[in-house]
């Protein structure tokens, strides 16, 4: 006759000796919360079933990993690190955790990793997550973020234009708050920067090619390559007088521009549309009323002509 007990076997029939000596063997370990590996037999409904010293043990869907896993069945056959979390011999019941045993590891790997990390440190790291906003990397037990405007020297609208999840990279840590558990990264400080030796490339009174990056209340910022903008006053964007930016400037518009002053530690430069024009050039204003009128027909270039007659009958 086949008990109770017996029916919990993977492979077969265990005597009923052999089963109190494994049952007082898996109270031992319940007691003392031990670590060990199972391996993984069938999927059933709700989890995984792990042979535990031949007998079947379940482990929930909840509790096989601390990461979400889509797929359980890529788990048949391999061995997991578990521990168990709930035993009950007159139920015949085994209940085991691998998330429980990751969480362990990941919080001795925590506390190893404040132990030794710094601000101004370089480290490796694995992206985890991507938002909008920034990117999370997974220091080992600790994860830190990258801002969006720490992810690159240039300008760049979605993290995913500069990493995906997975990849392993080199960070620069800015800040600590291990209070809060937070570690704010950079991946663009690892690079050089493209305004170490800026002085060397461009100087005053240089006439470089820009694309309108951001229109303010003052005035504008050009972008003359990735990663180096300067600012254009408002004073300065016109020959003629405007009361914004907004009435002769739009984010992608490709201008002009003079080089007034650039202060290298700084990271600044400061820039002249209107010093970039010579004496032939159309202000902004009227080319603006020229397009408004038929902007499908009128270019530049149809201005210059103009221009040019007024001051030849003059």
């Amino acid at each position: 006759m086949i008990n109770n007990d017996q029916t919990n076997s993977v492979d077969g029939i265990i005597n009923e000796t052999d089963m109190e000596s494994v049952w007082s063997k898996l109270e031992n370990e319940f007691k003392n919360e031990d670590i060990f590996e199972v391996v993984i037999k069938e999927l059933v409904k709700g989890g995984l079933i792990a042979d535990l010293h031949g007998l079947r043990a379940f482990i929930p869907a909840s509790h096989i990993s601390v990461k979400y896993t889509d797929d359980l069945k890529e788990f048949i056959g391999k061995t997991l690190k578990v521990k168990l979390i709930q035993l009950d011999k007159s139920k015949n019941k085994i209940v085991l955790s691998g998330k429980e045993v990751e969480k362990l590891e990941l919080e001795e790997m925590s506390k190893k990793l404040w132990s030794t990390i710094s601000k101004g440190d370089k480290i490796e790291g694995r992206v985890s997550r991507i938002t909008n906003f920034g990117v999370f990397v997974d220091l080992g037990g600790v994860e830190g973020l990258v801002h969006i405007s720490e992810l690159s020297w240039k300008k760049i609208k979605d993290p995913s234009e500069v990493v995906s999840v997975g990849d392993k990279l080199k960070v620069y840590v800015l800040n600590l708050n291990q209070d809060r558990n937070r570690i704010s990264l950079s991946i663009k400080r690892t690079l050089n920067s493209p305004w170490e030796n800026i002085g060397k490339k461009y100087k005053s009174n240089d006439i470089v090619d820009g694309i309108v990056s951001k229109v303010i209340n003052i005035g504008a910022f050009i972008e003359i390559e990735p990663g180096i903008e300067g600012l254009v006053h408002i004073s300065e964007i016109s020959q003629e007088h405007i009361t914004t930016p907004e009435e002769v400037l739009r984010v992608g518009d490709k201008v002009k521009v003079k080089i007034l002053n650039i202060d290298e530690k700084a990271s600044r430069i400061s820039l002249s549309i209107k010093e970039a024009q010579d004496k032939f050039s159309p202000n902004f204003k009227e080319y603006k009323e020229y397009l408004d009128k038929d902007s499908d027909k009128i270019t530049l270039g149809d201005l210059f002509k103009d221009k040019l007659k007024d001051m030849k009958f003059n």
